[in-house]
């Protein structure tokens, strides 16, 4: 069993959970997830590393309580215990020196970007970030994310916090006033589409964490497949990061749908709104 040893409620949906798993504390990378399951009837659900601690043994998963399983995680609180959390799974980010590297979140996306963001700065590269959301108050990991950056930027749909606009709007503002080594995306498919759409036109390598379907999380049920670059790829073991240019993301967006009315049925029949 592993137990919660910290609860947050960053926003309204979004909740900070630390983890006591010493083995996989002891093991994560910057890029890889977990997969857990709250009890024996419950459903395996993949999760990108927000941050670990191995001396303390925990690592951190930040959610969107969007369907019945991460709702049903919401429920818990300190000192109750998940049946299974398995993990560090997938590869782990890229991460050496690659010059200016800017860094770009959204929505949930920006925590599994701290980590990131952290190691390349430790690695010696010029960081600039660029954390956007619908709004300020769901903005994720700000003083966190700066404090490993160079540059700082925020971008709201409302305008309610930093440049009105989308992330892509800054990233270009970027790149026309200076050269970019290397782009990291990761949020909602839609915007990871734009920036790669964006970078391409530059040539300037980017790289993009997918959240496909998934069920296993170990390559053998091909649930997470992703078309990349005409070939199809297992986004749990050859990913989840892959060269944004490559995504065949229109296909991805489809596939991530297949399931919503049937999550919707099983929200009603657990009990969770």
């Amino acid at each position: 069993m592993y137990e919660i040893v910290e609860k947050k409620r960053l926003s309204d949906t979004v909740i900070l959970m630390k983890i006591k798993a010493p083995l996989v504390a002891k093991k994560a990378q910057p890029g890889q997830f977990i997969i857990l399951r709250i009890d024996e009837k419950g459903e395996r659900i993949p999760l990108t590393i927000a941050d670990s601690n191995p001396e303390k043994g925990t690592v951190t998963i930040i959610f969107l309580e969007v369907g019945k399983t991460t709702k049903q995680l919401g429920t818990l609180n300190v000192g109750d215990s998940l049946q299974n959390f398995a993990g560090p799974l997938g590869m782990p980010s890229e991460v050496k020196k690659f010059g200016t590297v800017v860094c770009v979140g959204g929505g949930v996306g920006i925590a599994p970007l701290y980590p990131i963001v952290k190691a390349l700065k430790e690695a010696g590269n010029y960081v600039i970030s660029i954390l956007g959301a619908k709004t300020k108050d769901l903005l994720l990991l700000e003083k966190e994310i700066q404090d490993f950056s160079d540059e700082f930027y925020i971008a709201t749909d409302d305008g309610s916090k930093g440049q009105k606009g989308f992330v892509s709007d800054v990233l270009q503002k970027v790149i026309d006033k200076q050269k970019v080594d290397m782009v990291m995306a990761i949020g909602p498919i839609i915007m990871m589409k734009v920036v790669s759409n964006l970078t391409k036109q530059y040539n300037i390598k980017t790289l993009v964490s997918l959240n496909p379907i998934m069920v296993d999380g170990t390559g053998m049920c091909g649930g997470c497949r992703v078309s990349i670059d005409g070939k199809t790829k297992f986004a749990c073991v050859d990913g989840p990061e892959f060269d944004g240019h490559t995504v065949d993301y229109d296909t991805l967006m489809l596939r991530n749908r297949r399931f919503i009315h049937a999550e919707g049925e099983a929200c009603k029949l657990a009990g969770v709104s």
